[in-house]
């Protein structure tokens, strides 16, 4: 019995080692036949920017070509995420123009990015931006899984179908943009949301990382503000816990705009309004919103009507648009119902092309624009704009535009280092007074000033910048009627005279127009108060007879100044036009001397005959910008432009304070 059991042991050990080894054959042909997914890595544009993509760390493959500065980039070494990521990894010097494989990582937003030249590629500032992001080689670090397919920001509804997953990103068509689409993942903004609880590695100046919350925080934020991030596509859309209690929350249903306590508006304020309004992405949605409610109570304090205030309103971000010009709401209810429907652009802040756009195309008669009202435009800007708006601005105001500037939570010293046009406010306002600048320390601040506002720009004696070197001038024309000018050149020299009166804005509270004939004596042929239309005046210029006779420029000037500049308005500027072909029979230096104490500004225009130097006596200093020869009467047209030219260059050096 002992050997037999000890054979059944042997047989079952022998039996057990057999299924032993049998399944560590069957294990390794089951490893064997087990492969690891291959990492496909995603291509892109170069025109796709960093903030299209969700994911908050991705490889990515860039094509050749991405160094043409059509693919804006802004910041250096962190990069805002409306930059081309491509774009960026080419400054930054981890590619180069060949394209190739790049590690890209989302950090969070800046206070502000200095552009700089690098490897080829010309890089821009910018303001405060809700989210950065950095390049590096695209080596995948050890234990990260990347994704094949990129996930993307949509606009398209949550009803979207959830079994289109995967979607060809084609983007809008840009001019000389000739990149293909790429495949991304599409994600609604539902799912973008619950990204937000992600980790990122956040960069130090000198590209270094510690941990950072995948949400951008908030730059520039003041103490005690709210967090006016919470809507954007990081978050939940509710509202901040630490929202300012004396702030109505947006989410809840407003029944009716609230006038303003304290906002009157003065019955006789008769202007034509543009708000110009920033709808750029850094100003973040609850912004958006408090601007539009900004607008509703300014609209409610001004009283909109045909025979008050009329009010359009222009938004700009990348490109400025009209929400709506100054006769498509002729009342204040349907104006503010309109202001609740301003949706937000996005984009950058570019006030200076916004008012260029304003300048050249919103105020004109096919908008609304009365002519009798003078034209008001209120730039409100969220930090400082992302353009220069000093030429822009110049242009406005020749333009008579009295342009003012709101500027909420400006640059910090540690920030106006990011600042394009520092001072930009200073040089683009009407005048730089104070007048026609508000500086607001925090949007929650900004209803506090409806009051203020609707005060000055209804105070229409301070619109300085509806003056303008066409419509805010006495013109008094001293002919010279002498027997040496003679009957046929004498009505050359009226056309003259008409030719210039043409190119001026005429009516009783513009530009207003008196001429004197003189040989020995002298005569008013009409005053300032005769003719306040342009054709009452072409055709009193056509009824002047010549008188003929000697030359007496000295006892014109004189005339001139009693019976002609003694009537003339206190806010008007004396400007007075004299022709002559001969040099004077008195003296004129006198007289000259005079008028300049008097305020007359002087032109001195000779034809013929006339003698240089006595010219330049007459004329205002300096005399090369006050007196011009002619050899022929026939000649005399062709210096119209260059004396409205002269006259408007001399207004617009004025000093704007």
């Amino acid at each position: 019995m002992g050997i037999v059991v000890l054979t059944m042991k042997a047989s079952v050990i022998e039996m057990f080692l057999v299924l032993l080894a049998t399944g560590i054959h069957s294990n390794k042909d089951v490893t064997k036949k087990i492969k690891r997914p291959k990492f496909t890595v995603p291509q892109i544009n170069c025109d796709v920017k960093a903030g299209k993509i969700i994911n908050p760390e991705f490889v990515v493959k860039c094509p050749a070509g991405c160094q043409d500065p059509k693919y804006h980039v802004y910041g250096t070494d962190i990069y805002a995420s409306y930059s081309s990521v491509c774009g960026a990894a080419i400054h930054s010097g981890v590619l180069d123009n060949s394209g190739g494989k790049i590690l890209v990582r989302k950090v969070a937003g800046q206070s502000g990015y200095k552009g700089s030249y690098s490897n080829g590629v010309q890089s821009l500032s910018l303001p405060r931006w809700r989210e950065s992001f950095i390049v590096s080689e695209g080596k995948p670090q050890k234990g990260v899984t990347y994704p094949s397919a990129l996930t993307y920001s949509s606009s398209k509804s949550p009803a979207a179908k959830t079994d289109e997953a995967t979607k060809a990103y084609q983007k809008p068509p840009v001019p000389e943009t000739t990149a293909q689409p790429v495949t991304l993942t599409q994600v609604t903004g539902a799912t973008a949301t619950g990204a937000a609880h992600a980790s990122l590695p956040k960069p130090s100046p000198s590209a270094g990382s510690t941990s950072s919350s995948l949400r951008p925080q908030p730059v520039g934020l003041r103490s005690g503000e709210l967090d006016l991030w919470a809507t954007s596509t990081y978050t939940s859309g509710q509202n901040s816990p630490r929202a300012d209690p004396g702030i109505q929350s947006w989410d809840s249903p407003r029944a009716a705009f609230q006038k303003p306590a304290g906002a009157q508006v003065s019955p006789d304020c008769k202007i034509d309004l543009a708000f110009v309004i920033d709808g750029s992405s850094s100003i973040g949605k609850r912004r958006f919103r408090i601007q539009k409610q900004f607008l509703a109570d300014v609209a409610q304090a001004l009283d909109i009507g045909p025979a008050g205030p009329l009010m359009g309103i222009v938004q700009y971000g990348d490109n400025p648009s009209a929400q709506f010009n100054l006769r498509t709401h002729m009342n204040s209810r349907d104006l503010r119902t309109a202001i609740e429907k301003i949706t937000q652009r996005g984009g950058l802040s570019n006030a200076g092309r916004a008012i260029s756009f304003v300048t050249k195309n919103f105020f004109s008669k096919a908008n609304g624009n009365r002519g009798s009202a003078p034209n008001v435009a209120v730039v409100i800007v969220d930090g400082w704009p992302t353009d220069k708006v000093e030429e822009a601005s110049r242009f406005a105001r020749e333009s008579g535009i009295n342009i003012f500037f709101i500027t909420i939570e400006g640059a910090t010293e540690n920030e106006k280092q990011y600042v394009v046009e520092p001072n930009f406010s200073h040089k683009a306002v009407c005048r730089t007074n104070g007048f026609y600048s508000l500086n607001v320390q925090s949007w929650f601040s900004l209803h506090k000033t409806v009051q203020a506002l609707v005060k000055r720009v209804c105070d229409t004696d301070r619109l300085a910048c509806s003056k303008t070197c066409l419509n805010s001038a006495d013109i008094g024309f001293v002919i010279d009627g002498s027997s040496s000018v003679g009957t046929g050149n004498f009505r050359t020299v009226l056309q003259f005279v008409a030719n210039l009166s043409k190119e001026f804005e005429i009516s009783d509270i513009d530009t207003r127009i008196g001429a004197v004939q003189y040989t020995y004596e002298q005569r008013l042929e009409f005053g300032f108060d005769d003719y306040n239309t342009k054709s009452d005046i072409l055709n009193a210029i056509k009824r002047v007879g010549y008188w003929s006779g000697g030359t007496s420029t000295g006892a014109a000037i004189n005339y001139a100044l009693e019976q002609l500049f003694k009537k003339s308005k206190p806010n008007k500027r004396k400007l007075m036009i004299l022709i002559t072909d001969g040099r004077s029979y008195d003296d004129v230096r006198i007289p000259a001397m005079v008028a300049h104490h008097k305020g007359v500004i002087t032109y001195a225009i000779g034809v013929a005959w006339a003698a240089q130097d006595e010219l330049e006596v007459i004329a205002t200093h300096p005399a090369k910008d006050h007196s011009f020869f002619v050899d022929e009467f026939d000649n005399l047209y062709k210096f119209v432009p260059k004396v409205i030219q002269n006259i408007c260059t001399e207004f617009n050096s004025q000093p704007r304070n």
